[in-house]
């Protein structure tokens, strides 16, 4: 089984995540200080079949989206049917893409063919089809008063 680097895969759907965006994910995951300025945003996904491995989850702005430039990212260990987690981001319209790290191994599995093995999804639910899902089908407004979101892994 081929094994690709984090939120990368050969459809493109995950980019590489920065370093200190990642290394923040996971020495704090789902914590961040309050800011004023920001708006939260609590996420929720649903239709975990596996109680185990995390959820590995990166939010874009419109502007990164296409280009794999996540302006939030987060792993969320998994140990139920539902997680949920928080964000604080600037009031404005995002869109999220994310994987079930089943094994626990920080990458996204794939078959020799290069298409992923392990339940990944977008927000809005939106379809992937030779690739991510398209922006518009993705996006979603966080309002200064914030937004909940919900997700549901094929």
């Amino acid at each position: 089984m081929k094994r690709l680097p984090l939120f990368e895969a050969a459809v493109g759907i995950f980019a590489p995540v920065p370093a200190l965006l990642l290394a923040a994910a996971l020495l704090f995951p789902g914590t961040a200080a309050a800011d004023p300025a920001k708006a939260q945003l609590t996420l929720t996904v649903t239709g975990i079949k596996d109680h185990k491995g995390a959820l590995m989850i990166a939010i874009y702005d419109q502007a990164g989206y296409d280009a794999d430039k996540q302006v939030a990212a987060s792993m969320l260990p998994v140990s139920a049917d539902t997680a949920t987690t928080t964000f604080e981001l600037p009031a404005g319209q995002y869109g999220i893409k994310l994987f079930h790290d089943v094994d626990g191994d920080g990458k996204m599995g794939a078959n020799p063919f290069g298409m992923p093995i392990e339940p990944f999804a977008f927000s809005n639910n939106a379809p992937a089809q030779f690739g991510p899902a398209k922006w518009d089908a993705a996006k979603f407004d966080v309002a200064a008063t914030g937004a909940v979101h919900t997700i549901k892994l094929p």
